[in-house]
């Protein structure tokens, strides 16, 4: 019987999913709405995301224009910005709010790429959880002769594959942020 690595996928799929979110939310030179994805705003005794209460529009290479539903909310919306300290500048006009991105400093560029491969290197102990598992239950269902000893090793094969794989795109989805980041 060969093993069902269905679940496994889907694990490896939401890491993956996991890994572009926090990729996305690393800031570099262009503006970019994902980078307030996790910047929480308090609207009416709760707190949500701005894409929740305001439309988020690129203005131009640089800035971003954030057009509130209700204009009571942009003074909160300013505060939660400059709060969730991103390195952003932050500006309310009557339209709403701009957020300006910085140019990048070299310094600047090289703590990005540290966190970049930091949000990288959890996915990846992630990835080896998630592996070890896989394969305990493997070992498991051999000892208890639900699975003959060559398939255990042709699961491990399929499994090492699979891993491989993840990784690879780890490897890419990387090479994409620092090629960003250097500008």
């Amino acid at each position: 019987m060969a093993y069902d690595f269905k679940v496994f996928d889907k694990r490896i799929a939401e890491i993956t999913e996991r890994l572009v979110k926090e990729l996305a939310s690393v800031r570099t030179g262009r503006a970019g709405p994902a980078i307030l994805d996790g910047v929480l705003v308090e609207s009416y005794g709760a707190r949500v995301p701005i894409n929740q209460v305001a439309n988020v529009s690129i203005e131009d290479a640089r800035t971003l224009r954030i057009a509130p539903w209700d204009m009571s909310v942009a003074k909160g919306i300013e505060k939660a910005i400059t709060e969730a300290n991103l390195g952003l500048s932050v500006g309310a006009d009557e339209r709403g709010v701009r957020v300006f991105f910085p140019e990048l400093t070299s310094e600047r560029r090289t703590s990005l790429l540290k966190i970049a491969k930091e949000k990288v290197e959890e996915m990846r102990t992630a990835l080896r959880l998630a592996r070890d598992e896989v394969w305990s239950d493997v070992q498991t269902q051999e000892r208890e002769g639900k699975m003959p000893e060559d398939d255990k090793f042709k699961a491990k094969e399929e499994m090492q594959k699979r891993v491989d794989a993840a990784n690879a795109a780890f490897d890419t989805a990387l090479s994409r942020k620092e090629k960003e980041i250097a500008g």
